[in-house]
């Protein structure tokens, strides 16, 4: 089974309370407080592994981490260290990827409103792509490449048309998308930057089509409506244009409803989909979520509870929606289990956030044993886009991120302390004297 396909972190295991990477969690919440992400870094690994064994024989197949998922020293190193290269969608993600010495050849800068401040950071720290999303962008890039007296390394951001089925916040692809150049105005970029825009140097073709897409169709179509479009830009422009971006979007598998096709069979359809293209062209993928979402993990603390009169039953946790924004925004579903041993009968209870929004519920009717207030609750899958979503609403400190490994923990993200909440912030000397 794929790593994509399980809903926990492959070294779980339950010895009493439960572990994961050797570490009891209990233990890890007890040490380093609630609510806290934790990683399992054995995880990680094994998954960009099945990845480069999955498109073994593809050799002209590049993997770039989505840092958007998941980016922090800790992690962006460990990817590195997996033969991955990131795609970076910010200056902030630049910046980490570049701290924590990564060679920045391989690092795209990619994004639909980069600011003028960002594109010259990627460019001073050779950034080795960037993937030009609008008009906009291609002449002020091209200004600032002037300016150095440098030339870029561009791919052209396309919308493709392709609706996958998913949710429509996390859908990129669609004709209407706000990212990218539609179809009908890719030859007129690919003019400019041939006869204007002299110092954009244009390799090939960047999509990306959704996140937590189950139908490997969608990635086949994309594939095939990519090659079309760089063989008509090569034939028309007499241009030899040999990248191709496709970007990611495998889905993981969240609850026991959830179906994800495994990586090996998107190695499979995207194989088929090149034919004798895949030794004339290096192909880009850019998995995110499916790399980091099932080696995390979040330990929150149970403390009130309420049964309705209705009959329903609230259990709060020490976190919510400030830390995992996804149920409120995408309606995801998670799945969890009790951490520390408890053998209580079980029964039907939904969790909620500590925040104060109604709509602050992490899980809606999940089965646990009754819980008791000092529980602690381990929520699993979320190691893409809770942590990197994760806001300071209500005023309250971000959580703490743990890296287990061999039954080893180090903290790789510290907690923010009050002082931390404050310590961008200035009383004006005229406030002060009232």
């Amino acid at each position: 089974m794929s790593t994509n396909q399980s809903i926990k972190p492959i070294t779980t295991e339950r010895k009493g309370n439960l572990h994961i990477g050797g570490c009891n969690l209990v233990e890890l919440a007890q040490k380093y407080g609630t609510p806290l992400y934790v990683i399992d870094e054995a995880t990680i690994r094994k998954t960009c592994q099945e990845y480069i064994e999955a498109f073994k024989n593809y050799p002209n197949i590049k993997f770039m981490y989505a840092s958007k998922a998941l980016c922090s020293l800790a992690i962006t190193k460990i990817l590195n260290d997996e033969d991955f290269g990131f795609d970076t969608v910010s200056g902030g993600e630049i910046y980490t990827v570049y701290k924590a010495g990564i060679d920045m050849s391989h690092v795209l800068f990619n994004g639909n409103n980069k600011t003028r401040k960002e594109l010259e950071l990627a460019l001073n720290l050779n950034v080795g792509r960037f993937s030009v999303d609008n008009f906009y962008e291609a002449e002020l890039l091209n200004k600032i490449a002037f300016e150095k007296g440098m030339d870029v390394d561009i791919l052209l951001r396309i919308t493709p048309g392709i609706e996958c089925h998913t949710h429509d916040y996390i859908q990129t692809g669609q004709i209407d998308s706000k990212f990218g150049f539609d179809m009908q105005q890719i030859d007129t970029i690919v003019e400019l930057i041939i006869t204007k825009y002299k110092n954009l140097k244009l390799k090939g073709l960047h999509a990306h089509i959704g996140s937590q897409i189950f139908e490997l169709q969608s990635f086949t179509d994309e594939v095939e409506i990519l090659i079309k479009e760089l063989e008509n830009l090569n034939n028309k422009f007499n241009i030899e244009l040999s990248e191709l971006n496709i970007g990611g979007g495998l889905g993981v598998k969240y609850t026991a409803e959830d179906n994800p096709p495994s990586i090996l069979e998107l190695a499979d359809a995207i194989g088929k989909s090149l034919n004798e293209y895949s030794n004339k062209i290096t192909i880009y993928l850019e998995p995110g979520r499916s790399v980091i979402s099932t080696a995390g993990v979040t330990l929150y603390t149970i403390g009130s509870n309420k049964t309705t009169s209705e009959g329903k039953k609230y259990v709060a946790i020490d976190g919510g929606m400030a830390d995992n924004p996804r149920p409120s925004m995408y309606q995801a579903k998670y799945t969890a289990e009790v951490a520390n041993n408890n053998e209580n009968e079980t029964e039907l209870v939904t969790i909620a956030g500590r925040y104060c929004e109604s709509g602050d519920i992490l899980i809606e009717n999940i089965e646990l044993p009754k819980l008791n207030a000092g529980d602690i609750l381990c929520v699993y899958n979320t190691g893409s886009y809770n942590y990197s979503m994760a806001s300071n609403y209500n005023r309250v400190e971000k959580p703490a991120m743990v890296l287990v490994n061999s039954a080893q923990s180090d903290m790789i993200v510290n907690r923010e302390s009050l002082e931390d909440l404050i310590a961008r912030e200035n009383i004006p000397d005229r406030l002060k004297k009232i």
